[in-house]
């Protein structure tokens, strides 16, 4: 499905107006002229630009006699529509029992699933699951120092 940019960019304004709400809640800095909220406040009236040259596109188009939401070729073909769903289903899995389960056991299984799903000879995919799992761990908890969900594995790592 393709919307008109119009909407999209009536959607980009307010996703970046909430944004930039939400920026008033962040504590300011003593003694300095900026904080933690200047990025996003910055970032946020950017996207609310573009949010508006989307709407003036879309305007446009539809003038031209553009339609407002568009079928996409690829969803007129069941496997690419069990795709897109596959992925939406792993998405909410990893929301719903990374805490529980681990980034670790739960990357390994989405990235496991996919690539099997896709196509990937078992004997690849293993491989190619263990290392990605791995290194983006290594990558995001090491490097960055994100705090990636434990779970099961708590008590080894």
């Amino acid at each position: 499905m393709r919307a008109n940019d119009a909407i999209n960019g009536l959607i980009l304004i307010l996703l970046s107006v909430a944004m930039i709400a939400l920026t008033t809640t962040f504590p300011a800095f003593v003694g300095q002229d900026y904080g933690p909220a200047l990025f996003p406040r910055v970032l946020g009236a950017i996207l609310i630009i573009c949010g508006g040259l989307l709407i003036w596109r879309g305007v446009a188009l539809r003038r031209a006699g553009g339609a407002l939401v568009t079928m996409a070729p690829w969803t007129r073909e069941p496997w690419r529509v069990g795709s897109f769903f596959l992925m939406l289903a792993l998405l909410l899995a990893y929301i719903v029992f990374s805490e529980t389960v681990g980034f670790i056991p739960m990357a390994f299984l989405t990235l496991g699933l996919l690539f099997l799903w896709f196509g990937v000879r078992p004997l690849t995919a293993l491989v190619t699951t263990v290392v990605a799992t791995l290194a983006i761990y290594w990558f995001f908890a090491s490097l960055l120092r994100v705090p990636l969900p434990r779970g099961l594995l708590d008590s080894v790592l």
